[in-house]
């Protein structure tokens, strides 16, 4: 059974930084590209952040220089880390694992409530 367990979200004033995991179980993570998504009230999901089973990393424009996303293979766990956060960045942040050759194979987290204001 897979499980994509996030963690880590909260309230934070606008400047603020706050990080938020993922742990993965039941796939073969290094074999899984790892995504953070994010809804805000009203709008589609966006993809925030990837990184690849060879590590490499994308980024939305809106994000670039302030977030960071990484993937521990030891612990079979990503994060994102943001820093000079936005109220604009509130939203459910969404973890996605997808297989990187069968696409199918696609799972999501739960979502974890990230609110930034004063």
């Amino acid at each position: 059974q897979v499980q994509l367990v996030e963690s880590g979200g909260g309230l934070v004033q606008p400047g603020g930084s706050l990080s938020v995991s993922c742990a993965a179980s039941g796939i073969s993570f290094s074999t899984y590209a790892m995504s953070w998504y994010r809804q805000a009230p009203g709008k589609q999901r966006e993809l925030v952040a990837m990184v690849t089973t060879s590590e490499i990393t994308n980024y939305t424009d809106s994000v670039k220089g302030r977030f960071t996303i990484s993937r521990d293979k030891s612990k079979n766990t990503v994060t994102l880390q943001m820093n000079s956060l936005k109220p604009e960045d509130t939203a459910v942040y969404y973890c996605n694992a997808r297989h990187w050759l069968i696409t199918a194979r696609d799972y999501w987290g739960q979502g974890t409530q990230v609110t930034v204001s004063s």
